[in-house]
């Protein structure tokens, strides 16, 4: 084993440990250990080590986290960002396909990789979802979200399968499937609860919830769930069934399903970080606290800072920027990832709330979210393409390339909506609730299901880019020579081109 590996492998461990030890722990060495993961990417990841020298910043320049360099999550949909011999891979998974009309986020993660992610998750999901839970209790948990079997690469699907594994009892189930919620089996299970007074957990996509509330209040349907239901809704919420603003959301929880505010949990997980963030409504309801305006506390292990649309500079607790992120979790790829999420920090980067996507209004990013994008789980690059006249980027293999900077806000739909896309996740939510009643939608359904069940089926070497096959064959022992090419597996793969 290489020094290289060994020190990977110490890393993973370590953070093992910092996740075990819960949320409410502290590292108080977590600068080192950023630092070290910098030194550790710099060495194995070749296009990490190439963004970091074209911005000058090298280990031993450095001696704070807030100074790893940020790397834009757009990255990950034109290069393979692993710092692990892909060849090891063992799962994969997909983001939206906004930098082309086919192209998608790669995050590819190795056998430790995937520990980190699945414990962070599940500390994070026990701590702000079941805080009320002893070891070992479970509760009936109803999915409305893709299964994996269905898109195995999304990382919805797999998340909240692990959360089933984990926290679920043997009549768990997913409701959505490519035809849609199943209606009746939801219905039942819920009057069952209702019954029973056995309480459930629902979880799912945000615009599944609201088209089955909308379906319900048309039907004068409501169920008064037991105390101790609870909801949790991830993914965003693109307006496709209406305006429905978060406090319409929740006003809906209530009527519909009888579930009061303090037990609607919502979750923001970027695919390019391991650590999904949960806002602390229900634990707080559950330690005895006072209500407080939604926050979403950041574990030991990460910090979520908001950095100035004007410098990238971090901003006081309180101001809006955009969110980026370090996560310890993220051993399998780069430490430090700047999102086009908006938001704010509380506590000085150990929590953050989310108030929409960028827009880009008169060629720059506006401080005021696009209300046409206030939750979609994947952003526009046209925000990076900004982002580019502020940072020293000129990095040999750049990730996109602006030839007109005034690009309307709404360019993600637009793109969306062209023959040949491929939808972003929670987009695959929406066409398949609308699929029945209409043959187009039905047909993007089919073509962005496909994408996440091609890439089990495609080695790596047949998707990458000229400029990622050279980079393999300058960097074989960072990311695998071409030459050999990885191992034909299940989930170290990715999506084929469309045949538009």
């Amino acid at each position: 084993m290489s020094t290289a590996e060994n020190e990977r492998h110490r890393l993973t461990e370590d953070v093992l440990k910092f996740i075990e030890a819960g949320v409410d722990s502290e590292i108080p060495d977590f600068n080192d250990y950023c630092l070290r993961m910098f030194a550790l990417h710099y060495e194995v990841n070749a296009i990490f080590r190439e963004f970091c020298d074209a911005k000058k910043v090298r280990p031993g320049d450095i001696s704070h986290w807030k100074d790893v360099p940020l790397v834009y999550n757009d990255v990950f949909k034109t290069h393979l960002v692993a710092s692990f011999p892909l060849e090891k891979s063992v799962m994969a998974c997909l983001t939206g396909g906004t930098t082309s009309l086919t192209q998608r986020g790669r995050i590819f993660r190795d056998e430790d990789g995937k520990r980190l992610v699945f414990a962070a998750n599940r500390m994070m999901t026990g701590a702000y979802l079941f805080p009320d839970f002893t070891e070992g209790k479970r509760c009936r948990i109803l999915i409305l979200a893709p299964s994996p079997e269905l898109a195995p690469s999304m990382g919805m699907a797999i998340g909240i399968d692990q959360t089933r594994q984990a926290f679920g009892t043997p009549d768990s189930m997913f409701l959505l499937g490519k035809s849609g919620i199943d209606v009746n089996a939801l219905i039942k299970a819920l009057r069952e609860s209702e019954a029973t007074g056995v309480p459930v957990a629902l979880i799912g996509a945000t615009s599944a919830f609201v088209y089955f509330f909308q379906a319900c209040r048309r039907k004068k349907m409501k169920f008064r769930l037991p105390s101790g239901s609870r909801i949790c809704d991830g993914g965003g919420y693109r307006g496709r069934f209406g305006v429905v603003t978060r406090d319409d959301y929740y006003e809906m929880v209530q009527e519909i399903l009888g579930i009061p505010n303090s037990h609607c949990v919502n979750v923001l997980g970027e695919a390019e970080t391991a650590t999904n963030l949960f806002d602390d409504s229900l634990r707080r309801c559950v330690k005895g606290q006072p209500p407080r305006k939604r926050t979403r506390p950041v574990p030991p292990w990460s910090r979520v800072l908001a950095m100035s649309i004007d410098d990238l500079k971090p901003l006081p607790d309180g101001e809006v920027g955009l969110l980026a992120h370090w996560d310890l979790a993220n051993v399998p790829t780069v430490l430090a990832v700047i999102t086009d999420n908006l938001g704010y920090t509380t506590g000085h980067g150990r929590g953050c709330e989310m108030v929409g996507r960028a827009k880009i209004e008169g060629g720059k990013v506006s401080p005021l979210p696009d209300e046409e994008r206030t939750a979609g789980a994947m952003g526009d690059t046209a925000i990076f393409r900004m982002l580019e006249r502020y940072v020293n980027f000129s990095i040999e293999l750049k990730m996109l390339t602006a030839k007109d900077p005034k690009i309307a806000p709404s360019v993600r739909e637009e793109i969306e909506a062209r023959p040949g896309s491929v939808a972003s996740c929670p987009q695959v939510v929406d066409e398949i609730l609308v699929a029945q009643a209409d043959a187009e939608a039905a047909q993007l359904r089919d073509d962005a299901l496909n994408a996440f069940k091609d890439q089990t089926e495609r080695p790596l070497d047949w998707y990458k880019s000229e400029a990622d096959k050279q980079v393999l064959a300058d960097h074989p022992a960072g990311l695998r020579s071409e030459k050999s090419g990885p191992k034909r597996t299940k989930t170290a793969t990715m999506v084929k081109k469309s045949k538009k």
